[in-house]
C-alpha cells in the first residue's frame, strides 16, 4: 500500500468509529483528538481495527506514532510494505 492508500483506509476506520465527524476537513498534521471527538477507546478501536484487516501488530509504546494522519501514514507504510512482501 502506499501513502495515499494508507490515507484512505484510516480515513475509512475513523469513518466507521466516528461517524458524526467530518473528515473532510481534516488537517493531516494535527493530532486526531485535537480534531475529532475521540477518546481512548476509540483509539484502540482504531488500533484493533488495524490488526484486523491488515494483521498488523502496533505495540502499545508506537501508539505515539498514530497521533495524526501524517505520523499514521508513515508509520504504516514501512509495515504495510513488509506485509505485502510476506504475501507475494
Amino acid at each position: 500500500m502506499n501513502a495515499a492508500e494508507i490515507r484512505e483506509e484510516v480515513l475509512d476506520i475513523l469513518a466507521d468509529i466516528a461517524p458524526d465527524e467530518d473528515l473532510s476537513k481534516l488537517d493531516d498534521n494535527v493530532r486526531f483528538r485535537e480534531q475529532l471527538e475521540l477518546d481512548s477507546m476509540d483509539f484502540l478501536d482504531i488500533v484493533m481495527e488495524l490488526r484486523k484487516r491488515h494483521r498488523i501488530q502496533i505495540p502499545e509504546d508506537d501508539y505515539i506514532n498514530l497521533a495524526s494522519m501524517s505520523s499514521t501514514v508513515a508509520y504504516l507504510e514501512p509495515l504495510m510494505k513488509d506485509i505485502e512482501r510476506q504475501n507475494a
